[in-house]
């Protein structure tokens, strides 16, 4: 198995890459945050990709409907230290395949790990809780936000900006990201509201009082 890892701590990346490959699982890279791992993963198209939930720049939740949209056969897993089940609901909606905690038992993390790989979905023991009552439709996240409640807070940055009337150049130069980035937000944004233009993007935000909400 070839995993990538996308993770901010350098020691935690460093350990948990000698971890693995001591386990026979070959760590083909790794990134320090979401747009560096992006581009890795499309270099290296790994078997699973490791991703970190709380990074700088472009955390975890902004960067997995990304890596799904580009990288759709790839199996994504969360591995973060955050037991919330917010971030769990949130992460899972948005495609991950897996939802696993950084003080897990290192064989009970491989363990996973080889599951994932077979097509399973794994989420931490600590949480199954918390999945059974997301399934039966008990758990919900507390959010105000309306039919905007699917969007990544990175979406819902750039939803803002789209009904400002900001270019995808402009909002690359303001977010400090790449056009090509936006336009996969902006996708991933209309594919959720299921619309069809960024124009209805912008008088929808602008109808539910998104863009002055966020100013």
């Amino acid at each position: 198995m070839r995993v990538i890892i996308i993770d901010d701590h350098a020691l935690f990346r460093d350990g948990l890459k000698s971890l693995l490959e001591q386990r026979s699982i070959d760590v083909a890279g790794v990134a320090a945050d979401g747009k560096e791992g992006i581009a890795l993963a499309k270099t290296i198209q790994p078997d699973v990709i490791l991703l970190d939930l709380r990074m700088p720049n472009m955390g975890g939740l902004d960067t997995l409907p990304v890596l799904r949209e580009t990288l759709p056969a790839i199996p994504v897993v969360m591995l973060t230290t955050s037991n919330d089940e917010s971030d769990l609901i949130k992460a899972l909606r948005s495609g991950a395949q897996g939802y696993l905690l950084k003080d897990m038992e290192p064989e009970e993390l491989v363990g996973a790990l080889r599951d994932i790989e077979n097509g399973k979905n794994v989420v931490a023991s600590d949480l199954t809780d918390a999945l059974a009552r997301m399934v039966q439709g008990e758990t919900t996240i507390d959010d105000d936000e309306g039919p905007f409640s699917d969007l990544t807070p990175r979406e819902t940055e750039i939803l803002c900006l789209l009904a400002e009337g900001q270019s995808n150049k402009l909002i690359a130069r303001n977010l400090g990201i790449s056009d090509g980035t936006v336009k996969l937000h902006v996708k991933a944004i209309l594919r959720k509201l299921d619309i069809h233009s960024r124009v209805e993007a912008a008088v929808m935000a602008v109808e539910h009082g998104l863009r002055q909400k966020n100013k």
